[in-house]
């Protein structure tokens, strides 16, 4: 009798269980829908006004969902082309981010950081209890008000926006570095890539930018490369290299130097190499031939096909190649700058 009743209160618990995950699914898939609905109508907008409207209400519902139980692992598939969900590869966190494009050429950018971590807790005398605990972190997009942001260090409520796309994890003897590869488009005239770093203290608490740099004898807390917005700039991290490669920039005359809407790049390499705790500058790196150095460049989802690098989120978070060979994709470009 004791075994049948065992055996009951097992399938009984374990039938609830399944109920409450398949609730909880549900309940996701219903969030996913509102987001994709709001999607549509941010992007499709005319006005800076009607995308901050759908954008608040697409931000708290997310919020929501995040928050939601089992979240961590759910996908948001339907979202991927005009959001950049991104999880570290140690899989404690994932990092949720997006851009809204003005009407001035500017962008305003978004996202949250949702952290997920076990606490070990004593029950009774002998026995202890692992538990999970998912925390968010909402980005607040400060950009205006930090003036020197290669040398700021900031939290997530003052944060310099940015959408990442690729998340690199180093390890240290005294903490893990979660470097962080970046786009913005900065406006009509230039745009941006960035190496930024993340870190989380000893409440959990998100921190960008670090003291792991020695570009050039300088010791930034992240890297800014500012370029033409009618150009392309690769920012990668080759595997193969075990480095971040990045196309080398200069004018397109000697005479614009500093006037960083004529830079592009100049079908030269550099690069940084992780040692000794930091990332180290060199240049002339041989990337060009490598092949999983071949990337299509991430800009701006939502430019209608303007004349910006113009890939959606979905392409660059899948690796793809561009069509057609990378080589000639920079040498296309190296043509059009000599006519100038």
């Amino acid at each position: 009798m004791n075994n049948f009743l065992y055996i009951f209160l097992f399938l009984f618990s374990f039938g609830s269980f399944a109920q409450e995950k398949e609730s909880e699914s549900t309940q996701l898939n219903l969030y996913q829908d509102s987001l994709s609905s709001l999607c549509r109508k941010i992007y499709s907008s005319k006005t800076d006004s009607d995308k901050h409207k759908y954008n608040q209400e697409f931000f708290f519902t997310f919020e929501r969902a995040l928050n939601a139980s089992h979240s961590f692992d759910f996908p948001f598939d339907s979202l991927k082309k005009d959001v950049a969900i991104l999880k570290s590869p140690d899989n404690k966190f994932r990092i949720i981010n997006w851009n809204i494009p003005k009407n001035d050429g500017t962008q305003e950018y978004y996202g949250f950081i949702q952290e997920r971590y076990s606490v070990i807790k004593k029950n009774g005398l002998f026995r202890k209890e692992s538990s999970e605990i998912m925390q968010l972190y909402p980005l607040i997009d400060k950009s205006e008000e930090i003036k020197k942001p290669e040398n700021t260090i900031s939290d997530n409520k003052k944060w310099y926006g940015m959408l990442y796309y690729k998340i690199i994890e180093k390890k240290t003897k005294a903490k893990t570095y979660y470097t962080l590869l970046a786009w913005d488009g900065n406006d009509k005239y230039t745009s941006k890539k960035i190496v930024d770093v993340l870190t989380f203290d000893n409440n959990g608490t998100p921190r960008f930018g670090a003291d792991i740099f020695n570009f050039q004898k300088k010791y930034p807390k992240r890297i800014i490369f500012e370029y033409s917005s009618t150009c392309t700039m690769s920012l990668k991290f080759s595997e193969k290299k075990d480095s971040i490669v990045f196309d080398h920039l200069a004018p397109t005359e000697s005479k614009l130097e500093g006037q960083y809407q004529y830079y592009c790049g100049d079908m030269s390499y550099d690069g940084f190499g992780f040692k000794h705790g930091k990332w180290n500058y060199g240049m002339d790196v041989n990337a060009i031939n490598e092949k999983d150095y071949k990337d299509k460049i991430y800009n701006d989802p939502h430019n209608n096909g303007k004349t910006r690098e113009s890939d959606n989120y979905k392409t660059i978070m899948e690796g793809s190649a561009p069509s057609g060979d990378g080589n000639k994709v920079i040498k296309r470009n190296k043509k059009k700058r000599n006519k100038k």
